[in-house]
């Protein structure tokens, strides 16, 4: 069940109902700045500590699902991403492992990047 928040709206009760949304974050550093990242959702954003960079990413994604949903297009971004809606939250997929692997590159192209 999710929550809600009333509010006066033009002299009207308006009720707001919120759904929680689940998602991974990974957090690496570029340089000096964090960046945090939900691959579920394929947003990003920085910040100069970890928590700012979560704090940045969380708002991102705020932002992101609430243009989405004034497009119409929020269920199907969530559909894409495997979300299911369970018990008034947003579950994405759940994610088995996650680990750096390395694979080696023809000589041209690692050169190229370098």
């Amino acid at each position: 069940m999710g929550s809600s928040i009333s509010s006066r709206l033009e002299g009207e009760a308006a009720t707001i109902e919120f759904m929680e949304i689940q998602f991974t974050t990974q957090i690496f550093k570029e340089g000096r700045t964090f960046v945090a990242h939900t691959p579920e959702l394929d947003v990003s954003s920085c910040g100069g500590t970890k928590e700012k960079a979560l704090d940045n990413l969380k708002k991102a994604v705020s932002l992101f699902l609430g243009e989405a949903e004034k497009l119409g297009t929020l269920d199907q971004i969530l559909e894409e991403a495997g979300y299911l809606k369970r018990r008034g939250k947003l579950e994405g997929p759940r994610f088995v492992s996650t680990r750096r692997v390395s694979i080696p590159l023809p000589q041209p192209l690692a050169d190229a990047k370098a």
